[in-house]
């Protein structure tokens, strides 16, 4: 049986659209199926898009086998809200700069999709947040984020963790991450690197007012409430996806989700292998990688 091989990407990116149009031709070449969403296809040439299985983007995720995705994180975390609850896995193509998520490289391509088709990968499953306010829910792969609302002030946040209060926050905000987002804007902000595998999440606040508040790590089965204290409100972003207007005193919970999100990785790597070739830690003073020392 064929494999169907779903192409998600940033419409508004040329480079992100070109190999999307070369993966769709190497994947028709090596027999796979491919589908797409009509805007997808539409922007490929005539003889690709003939040749692709075309479906609303709400239904790609139950109608693929595999998603794979071109553009950079952000590509992967708008992939990430769209088919999370489908269960599909996702495979990022990086063709931006850092790209933790999305890790495969495009000088990489042809050989990773020649190993998706072979089987030749392993797939994780990391961790996903869900908050809720006014009934409505929100998810996100690497950070819920609660800060300030279109004002140069500071905003106040107060924070409880299973009904104990740990904070009052004067701050530009507070993010809840993921492991999977320790490496995002949490680590921009002075929060530690968490392995993927680890059962915590962790609270950052964004430029505090107060030097002692720090990064804090809790396990992941903990209910975290956040309460908006300034009078002109805050907001919530889920993923940096959307945001959605907070005003004072209405309540934001966070609590770990039911689904998790499969992501497609190297056969052969691990997360260390993506941390010391992503943020070069073993690149010696005068450039390359330095030789590994003993056996580990």
């Amino acid at each position: 049986m064929k494999q169907r091989i779903g192409l998600f990407a940033n419409l508004q990116n040329h480079d992100a659209m070109h190999w999307a149009e070369y993966s769709a031709r190497r994947l028709l070449e090596l027999g796979a199926e491919v589908c797409s969403s009509p805007e997808i296809a539409a922007r490929f040439p005539r003889e690709v898009g003939a040749r692709i299985l075309v479906h609303p983007v709400g239904h790609l995720g139950d109608t693929s086998d595999i998603i794979v995705t071109f553009g950079g994180d952000g590509t992967m975390l708008s992939a990430a809200q769209r088919f999370l609850l489908s269960g599909v896995p996702l495979m990022g193509v990086n063709v931006g700069k850092l790209g933790f998520l999305a890790e495969f490289g495009v000088h990489e391509l042809d050989s990773a999709l020649q190993a998706l088709l072979q089987g030749n990968y392993r797939i994780v499953d990391r961790t996903v947040l869900e908050a809720e306010v006014r009934q409505t829910h929100y998810y996100a792969l690497n950070d819920i984020v609660v800060e300030k609302h279109a004002s140069p002030r500071m905003t106040r946040l107060r924070a409880y963790i299973n009904e104990h209060h740990i904070a009052d926050y004067r701050a530009d905000g507070l993010i809840i991450t993921t492991p999977t987002g320790s490496t995002a804007y949490s680590l921009s902000c002075g929060g530690p690197i968490i392995a993927p595998n680890a059962r915590v999440v962790c609270l950052t606040p964004i430029c505090p007012h107060m030097l002692t508040l720090r990064a804090l790590v809790i396990p992941d089965d903990c209910l975290i409430r956040i309460e908006v204290l300034s009078d002109d409100g805050a907001v919530l972003v889920p993923d940096g996806q959307r945001q959605e207007p907070l005003s004072m005193g209405e309540t934001v919970t966070v609590r770990l989700s039911p689904h998790v999100l499969k992501l497609v990785k190297h056969a052969q790597s691990s997360y260390f292998d993506l941390l010391r070739r992503k943020l070069l830690w073993a690149a010696d003073a005068i450039g390359g990688e330095s030789a590994p020392k003993g056996n580990y």
